[in-house]
């Protein structure tokens, strides 16, 4: 659980919905708020039916700075979002769904390219949101599925990064992430997309397995798993992430959260 001097937060809505709370900064990312039994479109004919409630809903956001979006589908960004984000929220995302949202009359997208920058300023603060390619589809399914990103979050204060995290987005693992390390410098904290989703029969995220391949590549002091379980399409369970780290006996601590609970993301 976050104390109260934490500045630096998590609040879980399920699925890849969370509230990040970085010194004055807020974000939401991914805003998914459909209920158990509704379904969510995902283009091409494929669809997916939630099989939990979320513990965050509109009502209860706060005053958003931005919100991160990893790509547009939805159960990342669903009808209620379209229908209760302010317009004039920023939203820092791909270009594919920048354009998209827009056209929706969404007017403060910010439309990030791989590694590129995107900046908020704060009261003595900064928060810097650098983009990371990801693959969502692989193979010819690249074609079929949206473009999808990463996102390092950086806090700034007086210069120098006192924070920083890795939000993966919905992509596989690949070792060229690595470069993360490379172009960023050393993580605090993983926040990984999990759930070894199946989209025509293909794994088009995360599994237990590549979860593991990705903290033992970037070594994070601590790594929060979401998106696992809220979906039908998930076919890998949290247990099977717990277990590869466990046997592999990777270092760094390992926070999972329940819906609606708020942790610290500081060591």
């Amino acid at each position: 659980m976050a104390g109260p001097g934490d500045d630096v937060t998590l609040t879980f809505g399920g699925n890849a919905t969370t509230l990040l709370r970085l010194g004055g900064f807020t974000l939401l990312t991914d805003p998914n708020f459909i209920g158990r039994g509704q379904r969510v479109y995902l283009g091409k004919g494929l669809w997916a039916k939630r099989l939990t409630d979320p513990a965050i809903l509109p009502d209860d956001l706060p005053d958003l700075d931005a919100v991160l979006l990893s790509h547009l589908h939805g159960d990342h960004w669903d009808r209620i979002a379209y229908a209760t984000i302010d317009r004039e929220t920023p939203i820092v995302t791909t270009q594919a769904a920048a354009r998209a949202l827009s056209s929706r009359g969404f007017r403060a997208t910010a439309d990030l390219r791989p590694w590129q920058v995107h900046e908020i300023g704060g009261d003595g603060e900064t928060l810097r949101i650098t983009s990371v390619p990801g693959v969502h589809g692989p193979g010819p399914l690249a074609r079929v599925l949206p473009p999808v990103m990463g996102s390092v979050l950086e806090l700034y204060r007086g210069g120098e990064v006192t924070w920083r995290g890795y939000v993966t987005g919905d992509t596989l693992y690949r070792p060229w992430l690595g470069e993360v390390l490379q172009r960023c410098g050393p993580l605090d904290t993983v926040i990984a997309h999990l759930g070894g989703t199946k989209a025509l029969g293909i794994t088009v995220t995360m599994d237990g397995r590549q979860g593991a391949d990705l903290v033992e590549l970037l070594e994070p002091p601590v790594t929060v798993p979401v998106h696992y379980d809220d979906y039908d399409r998930f076919a890998s369970p949290l247990g099977d992430f717990v277990r590869e780290v466990a046997e592999r006996r990777v270092p760094g601590e390992l926070r999972t959260v329940s819906r609606g609970e708020t942790i610290s993301l500081r060591a």
